[in-house]
């Protein structure tokens, strides 16, 4: 099956994940999509597979518009999609699995699933026992078990997302013999991962996407080098290298040896010292570390080994309000899901961050939501809803709640989904912290936001930092290799 997808595009809010996508899949093909962490890849296959409606555009099949807009609908059609997290119900038997969806009737009629279930499976070296609950399973077994149901309900076309995430070595090669399999037989695959080296070892051809658009198309014989800068942009002028003091200050944040569980990856034996007014960016794929490791230094995760220190005071497997009362603060990446409480309105937010008695002061309350709002910009008013604000004022919302001189600032994509004013706007916010001593450590999925804005950068892949280097003395083109796991 033949696949065109024209001007696609999907808003959410005031975000363009997917901002005039055209794309071509060739029949019987294996078609890699690539780009780095937001830049509408998962999107986009969500679209393609019915799990979430399209803004506007078209997708053709064999030449044929069509539409439909829930995952059900697009099986009959043809397209299936095979999730990061299998869809299945681990208490169920292997079996009961796969009858899921199909036309089966009677249960007098498993022994004819339990032969068909066998010879679907058997052809690709896939060892299901029918009878084995699903949740005994390992992750590449659901998998497998996941791909011969999408098939046997009729899937012309295969979607995976990051297939090989969590799966041992002869999973992923069983994985990859049984795709050559399917695409000879002239199934198209769509493969979704951040692993240049799967994509290239499996695909026909690669398309990589960028802030919601096609930044380059290619085929065989591959170019890594213009892969990765297809995925993370131009060469920036690197920043000017200055002898500072920020080395030599006082320690922060000191990491020995820490792992952690959590996440696609969890961390692993990381050592990273940060100190006092130093600005770190940590790079890397979505689910490579980083969000654990900054979780780990708000004492919101207990490590599994090694130590944490915070301004010299030894803090490991200490809980959140020790890390805050030695001047950590957290900014996370969902503002509503986990920074800000939708429903309150800014005064409310204010009266919780002052609130130390039994009783509220409203109208001193009151006085500072009007002072944050002034001080900070923030577009609406002391009695405005915290979900009632755009992105970018909700993060100036989070700001205005900060204390006035912290030690350690740690924020998840602080300027993600935001307007170039509103980032700009928070930058100097958050350079004015570090001038006055404040050590800042930010993850980004914009290299250039790194390259601009820290001293230093640690790139995290598969669970451990991989890179640690001044801005000043490296370049692009090393960070996207050691992202892609090639460093």
């Amino acid at each position: 099956m033949r696949i065109t997808l024209r001007d696609i595009r999907k808003q959410y809010g005031e975000v363009n994940a997917n901002d005039g996508i055209d794309l071509e899949i060739a029949e019987g093909s294996i078609h890699g999509i690539l780009g780095e962490n937001g830049a509408g890849k998962s999107t986009l296959m969500k679209v393609l597979s019915g799990y979430t409606p399209r803004t506007s555009g078209m997708i053709l099949l064999d030449g044929r518009p069509v539409e439909y807009d829930h995952p059900a609908q697009a099986v009959r059609l043809g397209i299936g999609m095979l999730y990061q997290d299998p869809l299945d119900f681990p208490p169920l038997t292997v079996l009961e699995n796969f009858m899921m969806g199909l036309d089966h009737g009677l249960v007098s009629r498993q022994g004819t699933f339990r032969s068909r279930l066998r010879e679907m499976a058997e052809p690709f070296g896939f060892h299901l026992h029918p009878d084995a609950t699903v949740e005994r399973l390992t992750v590449g077994e659901r998998q497998q078990l996941e791909l011969v149901r999408l098939l046997a309900l009729g899937v012309e076309v295969l979607i995976l997302d990051e297939p090989t995430t969590g799966i041992s070595n002869l999973q992923k090669e069983a994985l990859f013999r049984a795709l050559r399999k399917l695409a000879l037989e002239g199934k198209t695959i769509l493969l979704v991962s951040h692993k240049l080296e799967d994509v290239e070892a499996l695909c026909d051809r690669i398309t990589v996407l960028r802030r919601g658009r096609v930044e380059g198309d290619m085929g065989l014989p591959f170019e890594g080098a213009r892969l990765l800068k297809w995925m993370f942009g131009q060469e920036p002028a690197p920043p000017p290298c200055f002898e500072t003091r920020k080395e030599e200050g006082p320690e922060t944040l000191a990491m020995e040896d820490v792992s952690g569980l959590g996440g696609r990856a969890g961390l692993q034996s990381c050592r990273v010292s940060v100190r006092q007014g130093e600005v770190v960016g940590l790079a890397g794929l979505e689910g490579s570390g980083q969000g654990l490791f900054l979780r780990l230094a708000a004492g919101l995760e207990k490590p599994q080994a090694g130590k944490i220190r915070v301004s010299g005071a030894e803090m490991t497997g200490k809980g959140h309000h020790a890390y805050r009362a030695r001047g950590v603060t957290f900014l996370p990446a969902g503002r509503l899901d986990e920074g800000l409480m939708p429903g309150l309105t800014i005064t409310e937010h204010f009266a919780l961050q002052q609130h130390k008695g039994v009783t509220i002061d409203w109208g001193k309350a009151r006085e500072r939501a009007e002072q944050g709002i002034k001080r900070f910009r923030i577009k609406g008013g002391p009695l405005s809803a915290a979900e009632s604000l755009s992105g970018g004022n909700q993060q100036r919302l989070l700001l205005a709640l900060l204390p006035s001189d912290p030690a350690l600032l740690l924020l998840e994509h602080p300027t993600r989904g935001l307007d170039l004013d509103s980032v700009q706007w928070v930058w100097e916010k958050l350079m004015t912290y570090a001038a006055q001593g404040t050590s800042i450590v930010f993850s980004s999925a914009e290299l250039d936001e790194i390259f601009q804005m820290a001293d230093r950068v640690l790139v995290f892949f598969n669970g451990a930092v991989v890179k640690d280097a001044r801005t000043c003395d490296t370049t692009m083109e090393e960070l996207a290799k050691a992202i892609a796991g090639k460093g």
